[in-house]
């Protein structure tokens, strides 16, 4: 298969994904408890205000008829207009969207970072004591739950110690350096309680490739060869183990995504995250399926991205 049908494959299925995470959120929503006319009407409106409002909305039609006018919509880029704002859902998001990628950002950096050096550590230290402590590490991140560690660190260095600042995204009226020295103080923990909880799957993931590496026949070859051992784990073996870890990258920002919803809500960040919880529960449809929408494409683009990257990285991709 040519690298051209490859990515035109990857892209269709990516468009029929959007599509049903469209689809599944759409009728989920319409699903849960109240009633989302009360986020619109107001208690004191009159019947005839309040049914012009709701026609206003879509929300007078069936609701196969709301799923049409909303996919039609999107078609057009329109994603609505907040029920409790009255802005365009758009711009609701567009203010938000900053942040979480700052976050998200951030965390994924480190956790790479760090990450990785430690699964190559574990992996030439096999069997040692080094080796067992990062395995320790591994698995005890993998049990992690993210408000229970936000709310552990929120308690130890915002409250108890008072390092750092225990929630929002900025201390109002800063101006200049002071502002980035605010934003950056207020990222330090929710972005290393997402380090926490995702740094276990890439030092796992990171050691038992590379184990397998170092097994291979290429690398045996390599080692009666008189090639160094050092070099045979930098060079040879730590090429083939970071295919699997550039796939995990790919795989793992979708959990890091549905992870800074708890975060943001947890350190009240004012990200997308904490815009869905606050949407759930003035029960905000419109912005709920903006950011519902925004997630699964920004997730499905990843993933494509990396299944494009993985394929030239190993042509077998592209074959199988």
């Amino acid at each position: 298969m040519s690298l051209s049908s490859f990515i035109v494959r990857r892209l269709g299925r990516g468009i029929l994904t959007i599509w049903f995470a469209v689809t599944v959120t759409f009728l989920l929503l319409r699903l849960l408890p109240g009633d989302p006319a009360l986020a619109v009407a107001s208690p004191n409106m009159t019947e005839e205000a309040r049914a012009a409002l709701l026609v206003q909305y879509g929300l007078d039609q069936p609701l196969f008829v709301q799923y049409g006018l909303y996919l039609w919509q999107l078609v057009q880029g329109n994603l609505g207009v907040s029920f409790t704002q009255s802005i365009p859902v758009l711009d609701v998001l567009m203010q938000r969207l900053p942040w979480t990628l700052l976050l998200t950002g951030t965390a994924l950096v480190f956790t790479v970072i760090v990450g990785v050096p430690l699964g190559v550590l574990a992996a030439a230290k096999r069997g040692r004591f080094a080796d067992r402590l990062v395995q320790v590490i591994g698995v005890t991140g993998q049990s992690l739950f993210v408000p229970s560690v936000g709310v552990l660190l929120l308690y130890t260095f915002g409250l108890v110690l008072g390092w750092f600042p225990i929630g929002g995204a900025y201390t109002n009226g800063t101006y200049g350096g002071e502002w980035y020295l605010s934003v950056l103080s207020h990222l330090v923990l929710p972005a290393v309680s997402l380090v926490l909880i995702q740094l276990g799957s890439y030092v796992l993931t990171m050691r038992s490739t590379l184990i397998e590496a170092l097994g291979e026949d290429y690398t045996t070859l390599a080692q009666a060869n008189g090639v160094p051992p050092r070099r045979v784990l930098w060079k040879h073996a730590l090429r083939n183990a970071l295919l699997p870890t550039t796939t995990l990258i790919g795989l793992q920002l979708g959990f890091l995504v549905g992870g800074a919803v708890l975060t943001e809500t947890v350190f009240a960040y004012p990200g997308i995250g904490r815009g869905i919880f606050e949407a759930v529960t003035q029960l905000d449809f419109p912005v709920l399926q903006g950011a519902f929408l925004m997630l699964a494409v920004t997730v499905v683009v990843i993933n494509m991205i990396t299944d494009i990257v993985y394929g030239l990285l190993d042509p077998r991709v592209k074959t199988a």
